[in-house]
């Protein structure tokens, strides 16, 4: 059955699966005008579109939403920032995790991504059966009823539009600082700056699963603008909130994507368990894919990774001095002191100062 909401706000769950097999073959042609994108298989039963179409471009039409741009000599363009890559064993010890508030600005940031958070679950569509359990929103993965894949990708989508924000802002600032005060900035711009660039590649990798219509693309406008402004001043305030205030957004991340896993595991998402899905090999070449280990549920779990990895960084330095302490992530540490050297990823609630800078 096709989700009532998820097809009034965005798409259809067929829409989505077929756009996301589209990335390694073509589409059938549709009927005309509005009618949903159906695997092969299915064609027979058509359904009618939605008000909303998350995919506004015809199956005759489809293509790759964004091709490499054909030069006489450039061949292709590698990523700014090479992706470190995981062992299978670091990606399954990700969990989700919650650092308890507490001060009034990590009180006031963990509130403020509660009401983000619901703010998207209603875009989105997200019905009650789908919810977890509210006690433990960061924590629960289990809920009476699976979302669609057309659900998850529209979820994906909206989320790391967003991600790629604050990176960009606090990079960009602490630049700008940097010039200004005529002083290092001991590691963070860097940092900042290939967080931005990662969840960029995240949203990359969906946008070949799937082309948004005008309606995910007014969303995405409408929430970068709100997002970047409010970012930009907020870090001007009080940086150290507003790296709370990732680290927490982060956490929805690692929930979003561990639940994801945990329904593919589960084959309640049979299109993306189907055997002949395939993930862009924009993915394939960031992550280091092994070809043995480039499943959906594969994809996901290295995106949990980088998330997981944003998450304890950002609760890390929210908890330093934001002038003048160094980025314990990329410094190099004295003989012996060496142990200290933090893992982000395993430390959901970051670390505290005394811990990495001593």
């Amino acid at each position: 059955m096709l989700s009532t909401q998820a097809s009034v706000k965005l798409c259809s769950q067929r829409q989505v699966a077929q756009l996301g097999l589209s990335v390694v073959k073509p589409v059938a042609a549709l009927a005309a005008h509005a009618r949903p994108i159906l695997p092969a298989a299915q064609h027979q039963h058509n359904a009618p579109s939605g008000p909303r179409s998350f995919s506004t471009t015809s199956a005759t039409q489809l293509r790759d939403f964004f091709p490499p741009k054909e030069t006489n000599f450039i061949r292709r363009t590698p990523p700014a920032w090479p992706h470190p890559g995981y062992t299978m064993e670091e990606m399954l010890a990700v969990v989700p995790g919650h650092r308890e508030p507490k001060t009034v600005g990590d009180w006031f940031a963990w509130k403020l991504v509660r009401l983000c958070r619901w703010g998207m679950d209603l875009a989105t569509g997200l019905r009650e059966g789908q919810q977890v359990d509210k006690k433990n929103p960061t924590t629960a993965v289990v809920a009476s009823k699976p979302l669609t894949e057309a659900q998850w990708l529209i979820r994906f989508i909206f989320l790391e539009s967003i991600a790629g924000v604050p990176g960009m802002v606090a990079g960009m600032l602490r630049h700008l600082g940097s010039l200004r005060r005529l002083k290092r900035d001991n590691g963070w711009i860097e940092t900042l700056l290939e967080e931005s660039y990662n969840e960029r590649m995240h949203l990359l990798t969906f946008m070949k699963m799937c082309e948004p219509g005008w309606f995910m693309k007014m969303m995405i406008i409408g929430a970068q603008g709100v997002f970047f402004n409010a970012m930009f001043f907020s870090y001007l305030i009080s940086p150290k909130i507003c790296h709370r205030f990732v680290g927490y957004l982060e956490e929805e991340a690692v929930h979003t994507y561990t639940r994801c896993i945990r329904e593919i595991e589960a084959g309640q998402l049979p299109k993306w368990s189907d055997e002949k899905f395939r993930i862009p090999e924009m993915a394939v070449a960031y992550w280091h894919m092994p070809e043995d280990h480039r499943t959906m549920r594969d994809l996901i779990l290295y995106i949990r990774a980088d998330e997981a990895v944003h998450r304890g960084v950002n609760h890390t330095l929210s908890n330093l001095n934001q002038k003048e302490d160094p980025n314990p992530f990329v410094s190099d540490y004295k003989t012996g002191k060496v142990q200290h050297k933090p893992q982000a990823a395993l430390k959901p609630a970051g670390y505290e100062r005394e811990d990495v800078i001593g």
